[in-house]
Protein backbone atom coordinates (compact mmCIF):
# COMPACT_ATOMS: atom_id res chain seq x y z
CA UNK A 1 0.00 0.00 0.00
CA UNK A 2 1.12 3.34 -1.00
CA UNK A 3 1.45 6.28 0.95
CA UNK A 4 -1.14 8.29 -0.17
CA UNK A 5 -3.33 5.39 0.47
CA UNK A 6 -2.83 4.82 3.75
CA UNK A 7 -2.69 8.13 4.87
CA UNK A 8 -6.60 8.26 2.63
CA UNK A 9 -7.71 5.32 5.45
CA UNK A 10 -5.82 7.29 8.59
CA UNK A 11 -8.16 10.63 7.37
CA UNK A 12 -11.04 8.16 7.18
CA UNK A 13 -10.73 6.93 10.46
CA UNK A 14 -10.66 10.59 11.69
CA UNK A 15 -13.49 12.12 9.70
CA UNK A 16 -15.31 8.35 11.06
CA UNK A 17 -15.02 9.98 14.27
CA UNK A 18 -15.68 14.04 14.23
CA UNK A 19 -18.07 14.01 11.74
CA UNK A 20 -21.22 12.00 11.86
CA UNK A 21 -22.27 12.85 7.98
CA UNK A 22 -18.33 11.62 7.16
CA UNK A 23 -19.99 9.67 3.59
CA UNK A 24 -22.00 12.69 2.21
CA UNK A 25 -20.58 13.87 -0.89
CA UNK A 26 -18.73 16.51 -0.17
CA UNK A 27 -16.29 14.31 2.59
CA UNK A 28 -15.85 11.47 0.47
CA UNK A 29 -12.99 11.99 -1.60
CA UNK A 30 -11.82 14.56 1.54
CA UNK A 31 -9.29 12.05 2.90
CA UNK A 32 -7.31 11.35 -0.25
CA UNK A 33 -7.43 14.85 -0.63
CA UNK A 34 -5.82 15.59 2.77
CA UNK A 35 -3.38 12.74 2.58
CA UNK A 36 -2.26 14.50 -0.56
CA UNK A 37 -2.16 17.93 0.74
CA UNK A 38 -0.12 17.00 3.67
CA UNK A 39 2.21 15.07 0.97
CA UNK A 40 2.85 18.72 -0.92
CA UNK A 41 2.81 21.15 2.63
CA UNK A 42 5.38 18.48 3.96
CA UNK A 43 7.87 18.01 1.11
CA UNK A 44 10.37 19.91 2.99
CA UNK A 45 11.48 16.00 4.04
CA UNK A 46 12.30 14.95 0.86
CA UNK A 47 14.88 17.25 0.69
CA UNK A 48 18.37 18.16 1.60
CA UNK A 49 18.83 21.62 2.48
CA UNK A 50 22.68 21.85 2.44
CA UNK A 51 22.96 20.18 -1.08
CA UNK A 52 20.78 22.25 -2.24
CA UNK A 53 23.27 25.59 -1.18
CA UNK A 54 25.76 23.51 -1.97
CA UNK A 55 24.74 23.20 -5.68
CA UNK A 56 25.07 26.52 -6.38
CA UNK A 57 28.73 27.62 -4.40
CA UNK A 58 30.36 30.43 -6.51
CA UNK A 59 33.87 32.05 -5.69
CA UNK A 60 33.89 35.32 -5.41
CA UNK A 61 35.76 37.61 -3.81
CA UNK A 62 32.86 39.38 -1.76
CA UNK A 63 32.75 39.87 1.43
CA UNK A 64 29.98 42.68 2.41
CA UNK A 65 26.23 41.87 3.25
CA UNK A 66 23.97 39.57 0.93
CA UNK A 67 20.05 40.31 2.36
CA UNK A 68 17.11 38.75 0.59
CA UNK A 69 14.38 40.21 2.47
CA UNK A 70 10.66 39.16 1.91
CA UNK A 71 10.91 35.81 1.53
CA UNK A 72 7.48 34.00 1.99
CA UNK A 73 7.15 31.07 3.87
CA UNK A 74 4.81 28.61 5.21
CA UNK A 75 4.98 26.10 7.33
CA UNK A 76 2.99 23.39 10.07
CA UNK A 77 2.71 23.90 13.46
CA UNK A 78 3.89 20.55 14.73
CA UNK A 79 2.04 21.12 18.08
CA UNK A 80 -1.97 21.42 16.69
CA UNK A 81 -0.86 21.03 12.72
CA UNK A 82 -2.33 24.12 12.06
CA UNK A 83 -0.53 26.74 9.72
CA UNK A 84 1.79 29.67 10.19
CA UNK A 85 2.93 31.37 7.84
CA UNK A 86 5.63 35.09 7.26
CA UNK A 87 8.26 36.26 5.96
CA UNK A 88 12.02 35.39 5.88
CA UNK A 89 14.06 37.76 6.23
CA UNK A 90 18.31 36.22 5.81
CA UNK A 91 21.67 37.90 5.34
CA UNK A 92 25.18 36.62 5.09
CA UNK A 93 28.60 37.86 4.93
CA UNK A 94 30.81 35.91 2.52
CA UNK A 95 34.32 34.73 2.79
CA UNK A 96 34.99 33.80 -0.80
CA UNK A 97 31.94 32.03 -1.63
CA UNK A 98 28.19 33.24 -2.30
CA UNK A 99 25.43 30.89 -3.62
CA UNK A 100 22.74 31.65 -5.94
CA UNK A 101 20.04 34.00 -4.90
CA UNK A 102 17.10 31.36 -5.25
CA UNK A 103 18.80 28.67 -3.30
CA UNK A 104 18.44 31.15 0.32
CA UNK A 105 14.69 30.97 -0.39
CA UNK A 106 14.72 27.28 -1.43
CA UNK A 107 16.70 26.54 1.68
CA UNK A 108 13.37 28.32 3.26
CA UNK A 109 10.95 26.16 1.61
CA UNK A 110 12.80 23.02 2.59
CA UNK A 111 13.20 23.20 5.94
CA UNK A 112 9.34 25.23 6.06
CA UNK A 113 7.75 22.28 4.59
CA UNK A 114 8.42 19.77 7.59
CA UNK A 115 6.13 19.88 11.10
CA UNK A 116 7.78 22.89 12.50
CA UNK A 117 8.01 25.64 15.52
CA UNK A 118 9.08 29.21 14.39
CA UNK A 119 12.35 29.30 16.94
CA UNK A 120 13.79 25.67 15.14
CA UNK A 121 13.18 26.73 11.82
CA UNK A 122 15.03 29.96 12.55
CA UNK A 123 17.50 27.85 13.70
CA UNK A 124 17.92 25.23 11.23
CA UNK A 125 17.85 28.07 7.91
CA UNK A 126 20.75 29.77 10.50
CA UNK A 127 23.38 26.79 10.58
CA UNK A 128 22.15 25.39 7.32
CA UNK A 129 23.80 28.62 5.47
CA UNK A 130 26.73 28.57 8.11
CA UNK A 131 27.61 24.93 7.32
CA UNK A 132 27.22 25.15 3.89
CA UNK A 133 28.84 28.61 2.82
CA UNK A 134 31.03 29.06 5.61
CA UNK A 135 30.40 32.46 5.77
CA UNK A 136 31.57 35.41 7.86
CA UNK A 137 28.58 35.55 9.36
CA UNK A 138 24.85 34.45 9.36
CA UNK A 139 21.49 36.36 10.25
CA UNK A 140 18.33 35.29 10.18
CA UNK A 141 14.76 37.16 11.17
CA UNK A 142 11.68 35.10 10.90
CA UNK A 143 8.25 36.91 11.61
CA UNK A 144 4.90 35.01 11.26
CA UNK A 145 1.22 34.52 12.14
CA UNK A 146 0.05 31.22 13.60
CA UNK A 147 -3.78 29.99 13.10
CA UNK A 148 -3.02 28.28 16.37
CA UNK A 149 -3.35 31.46 18.05
CA UNK A 150 -5.46 33.05 15.62
CA UNK A 151 -7.95 30.43 14.99
CA UNK A 152 -8.20 28.75 18.17
CA UNK A 153 -7.06 28.69 22.06
CA UNK A 154 -5.67 32.47 22.62
CA UNK A 155 -8.01 34.02 19.24
CA UNK A 156 -5.32 37.11 18.98
CA UNK A 157 -6.03 37.88 15.18
CA UNK A 158 -3.35 40.35 15.04
CA UNK A 159 -0.33 38.64 16.70
CA UNK A 160 2.93 38.42 14.61
CA UNK A 161 6.21 35.93 16.08
CA UNK A 162 9.08 37.55 15.36
CA UNK A 163 12.44 35.29 15.85
CA UNK A 164 16.00 35.78 15.49
CA UNK A 165 19.34 33.79 15.05
CA UNK A 166 23.01 34.52 14.27
CA UNK A 167 26.42 33.94 13.73
CA UNK A 168 29.67 35.10 13.65
CA UNK A 169 30.22 38.78 12.41
CA UNK A 170 26.48 39.11 13.11
CA UNK A 171 27.27 38.48 16.82
CA UNK A 172 30.09 39.96 17.48
CA UNK A 173 29.62 43.55 16.10
CA UNK A 174 27.12 45.39 16.63
CA UNK A 175 27.69 47.57 13.64
CA UNK A 176 27.48 44.90 11.41
CA UNK A 177 23.97 43.87 13.28
CA UNK A 178 22.62 47.60 13.12
CA UNK A 179 22.96 47.59 9.49
CA UNK A 180 21.62 44.30 8.89
CA UNK A 181 18.27 45.56 11.03
CA UNK A 182 18.14 48.72 9.43
CA UNK A 183 18.27 47.28 6.00
CA UNK A 184 15.13 45.40 7.68
CA UNK A 185 13.40 48.51 7.96
CA UNK A 186 14.60 49.94 4.45
CA UNK A 187 12.48 50.76 1.87
CA UNK A 188 14.87 50.37 -1.20
CA UNK A 189 12.66 49.28 -4.20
Amino acid sequence: MDKIEKLSELYSEVLREIAPDSQREGLKDTPRRVAKSFEFLLAGYNSDPGEILRSAVFHENYRQMVLVKDIEMYSICEHHLLPFFGKAHIAYIPDGKITGLSKIARVVDCFSRRLQVQERLTMEIRDCIQNALAPMGVAVVIEAQHLCMMMRGVQKQNSITTTSAFTGVFLKDHRTREEFIHLLGEKLH
